[in-house]
């Protein structure tokens, strides 16, 4: 599951156990990204309502942009864990597993809107060379056609993901047996 111990539901008891029931009631299960949390159920918690916060809270993206920005990000960073997760979540919304499958394996030849490639140009800029991102690429974003709000919801998917994925790749998280299906996205 992890190269750290892990604390499995059926072991859960007092503060863990109620994380991992809220996560069960938020998500449908809990995934091996939240379950490596367990030896600190704060930090569990703080990742969950991060994760909600920015993937499913208000926000001028649509879930399916936040997805496209999750499996881009993920695959610029090799996490295959986030990949398989994200794609699952991605095929929700758009219903189509030849892009979403294109999107996974290099975004810039999936048939996306200019919007899109300009958001996901710019998710994968931050991702691979931060410094290399200035000012002009916020312009371009708004050129585009999205909002500061939106810029700045763009950016708090493209963190959060490099953040999950160095969790995932720093603590060796294995893919769940059924891999990211079962969720509720």
């Amino acid at each position: 599951m992890a190269w750290i111990q892990v604390v499995h539901e059926e072991q859960a008891q007092g503060r863990l156990r109620e994380f991992y029931d809220k996560v069960v009631e938020n998500r449908g299960k809990v995934a091996n990204i939240f379950k490596v949390h367990s030896l600190n159920p704060d930090a569990m918690k703080a990742h969950m309502d991060l994760y909600l916060t920015i993937m499913y809270g208000s926000s001028g993206l649509s879930r399916a942009q936040r997805e496209m920005i999750a499996v881009a990000v993920s695959a610029a960073n090799e996490c295959e864990y986030c990949i398989v997760h994200h794609s699952a979540a991605l095929s929700r919304y758009v219903r189509d597993g030849a892009f979403v499958k294109q999107l996974s394996l290099d975004y810039t030849n999936a048939p996306l809107s200019s919007k899109d490639r300009v958001m996901l140009g710019y998710a994968v800029k931050l991702t691979k060379n931060m410094t290399d991102v200035g000012e002009e690429d916020v312009q371009n974003l708004r050129d585009a056609g999205f909002a500061d709000e939106e810029i700045l919801s763009i950016t708090l998917v493209v963190s959060y993901f490099n953040f999950v994925n160095r969790i995932v790749e720093g603590l060796g998280v294995k893919l769940e047996q059924e891999g990211g299906g079962g969720y509720k996205y």
